[in-house]
């Protein structure tokens, strides 16, 4: 997989692809589903997605907290997981979010990206105030002879799957089933940051990890298994919150403890993926109650895991 980041100066090995439009935000199984189906359409071509950063709502509402279920260089590695060949990164600032329908077409689609044909969801909008449906789109690429594919949401018991359904199973509190919707475990990405030792002083040292855009999931302890760059998979614990009992007034923060393990991971890259929730988070009357929770929370952990 290559990834494009300036859509006006792309090689020409690079054109000619089969482009997937969207946001792509969790990489989930209707996703997968649009690509295969593209793929299946034209496989004559390469594959690509266009997508953007930081995501439109970012730009539109900034007050919002954050709320992304992968952050961009995760989201691009994960589609080449998924056999896409270009991922084309568009900067969405203000000057982009001006474009109108037909330059987002003409600039963008044809003479940018040189794209062979298209495909997106029945509710992809584009252009300026999002005035663009998929009517306009097929107006606007025919002319250019490039085909569109209008690809029906993948649904299941519970209704169409969407990265918004996805984030409200996350902040409920079911990792599980929000699992199912992406087709694996849902995981916060980035680098381990020096904490305050407390969890080392309670026998239990953690890793810190910021969330930074990641959508906040409910707060408390979970089950998880951490990738470390190398590959290993490690069995754990993690909490997610603001540490009621300590009490120590800063914003929520992922602490992850990893089981049967003894290396130095500051600065390295984790991928914390939360298996089961376990617990909300509650507030101890004292560190003795909070270790004594934290040893029940971590076998609890083991045997979900079966570590």
């Amino acid at each position: 997989m290559i990834l494009h980041t300036d859509w006006r100066n792309i090689p020409a090995a690079a054109r000619n692809t089969v482009a997937a439009l969207g946001n792509f935000d969790g990489v989930h199984r209707g996703h997968v589903h649009l690509l295969d189906t593209l793929r299946m359409a034209r496989p004559d071509h390469p594959l690509s997605v266009v997508t953007f950063d930081p995501h439109p709502r970012t730009l539109f509402r900034p007050q919002d907290p954050p709320f992304r279920l992968m952050l961009p260089d995760v989201r691009a590695a994960a589609l080449g997981e998924q056999g896409v060949d270009h991922v084309f990164q568009i900067p969405f600032d203000a000057e982009f979010s001006r474009l109108s329908s037909e330059q987002f077409v003409n600039d963008v689609l044809v003479n940018g990206l040189g794209v062979a044909h298209v495909a997106c969801g029945a509710d992809f909008a584009f252009g300026h105030r999002r005035t663009g449906n998929i009517e306009r789109l097929e107006t606007l690429l025919a002319p250019h002879g490039i085909g569109l594919t209008i690809v029906p949401q993948l649904s299941d018991e519970g209704g169409p799957i969407s990265s918004s359904r996805i984030r409200r199973l996350l902040q409920e509190g079911y990792p599980e089933r929000a699992a199912q919707e992406l087709g694996r475990p849902w995981s916060i990405t980035g680098p381990v940051m020096h904490g305050d030792q407390r969890g080392r002083l309670l026998g239990f040292p953690t890793a810190n990890i910021p969330l930074t855009q990641h959508v906040e999931p409910a707060r408390g302890v979970y089950a998880a298994r951490v990738t470390l760059p190398d590959g290993r998979v490690i069995p754990g614990v993690a909490n997610i919150g603001r540490r009621p009992t300590i009490n120590d007034g800063q914003e929520s923060r992922l602490e992850v403890h990893l089981f049967d393990f003894n290396e130095d991971l500051y600065g390295q890259i984790l991928s914390v993926a939360l298996i089961a929730l376990l617990r909300e988070e509650k507030r101890f009357s004292g560190l003795d109650e909070l270790k004594t929770q934290i040893a029940a929370d971590a076998a609890q952990a083991r045997s979900i895991l079966n570590a």
